[in-house]
């Protein structure tokens, strides 16, 4: 009698907490692929930071200055276009998770309308 008790409470707290669940391990997903995002950036703008750095040091005169300057240019649009990558995948990241939790609620208030 006990047992049947305890496994039916248990069958309906499962099917009750299920969306929880559900929605627990896409925000697990998502925060995972975010962090993952950010670490690439974060190494790609201290890499860029990095050979900035010392291409500014092997400056001595005022030709390697000038070719310093003629750089600026180029890195400039590198570092324009690594931000517009990146805002792009920051932005595809939200949108599946955006999409995600709208087709899990969709299929939660399917389940308690009643038909």
């Amino acid at each position: 009698m006990y047992t049947e008790m305890f496994k039916s409470f248990s069958e309906q707290t499962e099917k009750s907490l299920a969306p929880y669940v559900k929605f627990n391990k896409l925000f697990s997903k998502n925060v995972e692929e975010l962090t993952e995002l950010q670490l690439a950036a974060v190494r790609a703008y201290s890499d860029l930071g990095l050979t900035q750095l010392k291409a500014v040091s092997e400056v001595k005169d005022v030709q390697s200055f000038a070719a310093f300057n003629s750089q600026q240019l180029e890195t400039l649009t590198k570092l324009s276009q690594q931000l517009i990558d990146d805002s792009n995948k920051f932005n595809a990241v939200a949108q599946s998770f955006k999409t995600e939790v709208e087709e899990l609620v969709a299929e939660n208030v399917k389940q308690v309308t009643p038909v």
